[in-house]
């Protein structure tokens, strides 16, 4: 008998078992971080493919590494600065004796990374070791999303510059088939724009400068961009301040599984859940992105790994395009549910 797939998305997505999920934003500066606690004995991965991460303890769940365990993921804002909300949540952890026990000491092992969003709110204001710890303490068996979190300042579709970008957020989704559940959680912050429906819909992204509630196809904004500057210059194609919001890119996620996978196998799964990105992100993986997939497996339910990979990609693209549905406008910047073209 062929199971049936249960895809729920955001706030409505089920996290494995053993499971915490916390955030802490300050929505005047605009950005925030989001702290994922997992039970113990959890497996870590992570699959990098953007060309210009912002990480941390990444290199440690390299299956060639000793760890075998994870004890917490933080994704934030505040580009390479926000990776300082990870020893916030060191600091919780160890107080409840999570972590690695190692010569009478606790030591918790967290995974980071982080999104570049310091051009929107306050630019001097940034997740640092108390946010986290903030994070850390309000982490609960459920998710939030929208313009929480990480995903505070998240925007997507800046290949003509910040101007006509549009307000994205975190997103999430969750898939079960029997006992097997298959949870992300994204931020998404690219340049391109966000599909839905095997690419039959923009769902956000680079707006039209005649029709500022509309979106462009990136490719048509790309080729006018080049077009109009072509006879001043060969490249690049595109202006000083529009190569830096390009630059200013970057989806970080986490997947998150009660399946039996050992690091090599949930390094394999990380890489094929970036095909979700690919199906709900247009460009992307340039080399201004820092893309990043987490994995954490519980361990909990045996499962084939590649049928987890191939779930995993669903899963993400599902979360990938709530992070834009369920976004609210701000900063100046509409969102997916402000467009006049439903």
């Amino acid at each position: 008998m062929i199971e049936t797939f249960n895809l729920a998305s955001g706030d409505k997505a089920r996290l494995p078992q053993g499971f915490m999920f916390g955030t802490y934003e300050e929505a005047a500066a605009g950005t925030g971080c989001t702290a994922i606690i997992l039970p113990e004995g959890a497996t870590g991965a992570v699959a990098v493919r953007g060309g210009a991460p912002a990480t941390r303890e990444t290199d440690l769940l390299d299956p060639i590494n000793m760890v075998e365990v994870l004890h917490s993921v933080v994704l934030s804002g505040g580009s390479a600065f926000g990776l300082d909300a990870a020893s916030g949540v060191m600091r919780w952890l160890e107080e409840q004796q999570i972590g690695l026990k190692f010569a009478g000491q606790c030591i918790p092992i967290v995974s980071a990374a982080c999104i570049f969003d310091l051009p929107v709110g306050d630019p001097t204001v940034r997740p640092d070791a108390e946010w986290g710890y903030r994070a850390a303490a309000n982490a609960r068996h459920r998710i939030s999303t929208g313009n929480v979190g990480a995903g505070t300042g998240a925007t997507v579709g800046k290949m003509l510059g910040a101007e006509l970008a549009m307000k994205a957020g975190q997103g999430a989704a969750s898939l079960s088939v029997g006992e097997l559940v298959i949870t992300a959680v994204a931020v998404a912050n690219a340049i391109g724009n966000i599909y839905s429906g095997q690419r039959s819909r923009m769902v956000a992204g680079v707006r039209d400068p005649e029709r500022p509630l509309s979106i462009l196809d990136p490719y048509q904004a790309l080729f006018t961009q080049a077009m109009a500057e072509m006879p001043e210059k060969e490249s690049p194609l595109l202006t000083e301040g529009e190569a830096a919001a390009a630059r200013a890119n970057t989806t970080i996620s986490c997947l998150m599984t009660n399946a039996q996978l050992n690091k090599a196998q949930a390094t394999r799964v990380a890489s094929m859940a970036h095909d979700g990105y690919a199906r709900s992100i247009e460009p992307v993986h340039t080399a201004n992105d820092g893309d990043t997939v987490f994995v954490m497996a519980s361990n909990q339910v045996q499962a084939n790994p590649d049928l987890v990979g191939i779930l995993a990609a669903r899963v993400m693209e599902a979360a990938i395009i709530n992070a834009a549905l369920d976004a609210e406008g701000a900063y100046g910047l509409p969102a997916s549910r402000d467009l006049l073209e439903k």
